[in-house]
């Protein structure tokens, strides 16, 4: 059974606002039919699912989403003897965390939420 840290962090990661810990009145995302597929879902995993959300997801893209913060230390430096910065590192990494999050909304059947959905566009870098 998954943790309510852990269930938190799948919410966020695909898109989908606090749930909170009070009942409202009915309106807001919560009530859609989406986020309750979504909690039915994590409520209900096989042992062979939730080790794939422990083990691969819920490892991966916490690393990922510090590896974006982590980009703002070297946006001050082009170049430092022999290294090079990559001016699309953090549009790379941006891409991958993106990819990651929409694969784990695949994994669990659900359509991203408004957070990835209002994102903005998918870049493509050619």
């Amino acid at each position: 059974m998954l943790a309510d840290a852990q269930k938190t962090d799948i919410r966020r990661f695909c898109g989908y606002p606090v749930l909170g810990n009070v009942a409202s009145t009915g309106f807001g995302e919560r009530f859609t039919t989406q986020y309750g597929a979504l909690e039915y879902k994590l409520n209900n995993l096989s042992s062979a699912e939730e080790a794939v959300l422990t083990g691969n997801y819920l490892v991966n893209l916490p690393l990922l989403e510090q590896a974006l913060i982590n980009t703002g230390a070297n946006l001050d430096t082009a170049e430092a003897a022999v290294w090079k910065h990559n001016p699309r590192e953090l549009s790379d990494r941006e891409t991958l965390f993106l990819s990651l999050r929409l694969k784990l909304c695949g994994f669990l059947g659900v359509p991203p939420g408004p957070a990835l959905r209002d994102s903005g566009s998918v870049k493509l870098v050619v």
